[in-house]
């Protein structure tokens, strides 16, 4: 089983399939990481060589921000926002939607479940 970025990567799936489940790569640099160190697109993650592992895991920690650091790098954007108490931060802080999608109906993934108001009934 390859370990790379302190992900285990699924041993029968394809090396660009694999190399998504680190936090960070997609499908694009999932593709490019393959076609810089030559490996051929059907190569499983289980048919790699330590040498390829260790060519991979170099590559990724050079050239890309992956896993933790991104993490961080995310959540310091977001709350460097919310310090300086602008429009987006202000949403953040709130936990309303941030880019500007309506929230008198929706939003419920933001806003969490519907609470209902008590008190009021409607007669008809």
């Amino acid at each position: 089983m390859a370990r790379i970025a302190g992900v285990n990567l699924p041993t029968n799936k394809r090396v660009v399939i694999a190399l998504q489940y680190i936090h960070g790569i997609g499908q694009k640099i999932a593709k490019d990481i393959v076609t810089k160190l030559n490996l051929p697109a059907e190569r499983r993650v289980s048919q790699l060589t330590d040498a390829e592992v260790l060519q991979i895991r170099e590559l990724i920690d050079q050239e890309y921000l992956v896993e933790g650091d991104l993490r961080r790098e995310t959540s310091m954007n977001i709350k460097r926002l919310m310090d300086l108490g602008c429009y987006r931060g202000l949403r953040h802080r709130k936990g309303l939607p941030v880019r500007g999608q309506r929230t008198h109906t929706n939003a419920r993934t933001r806003k969490g479940p519907a609470k209902t108001i008590a008190g009021k009934k409607k007669t008809a």
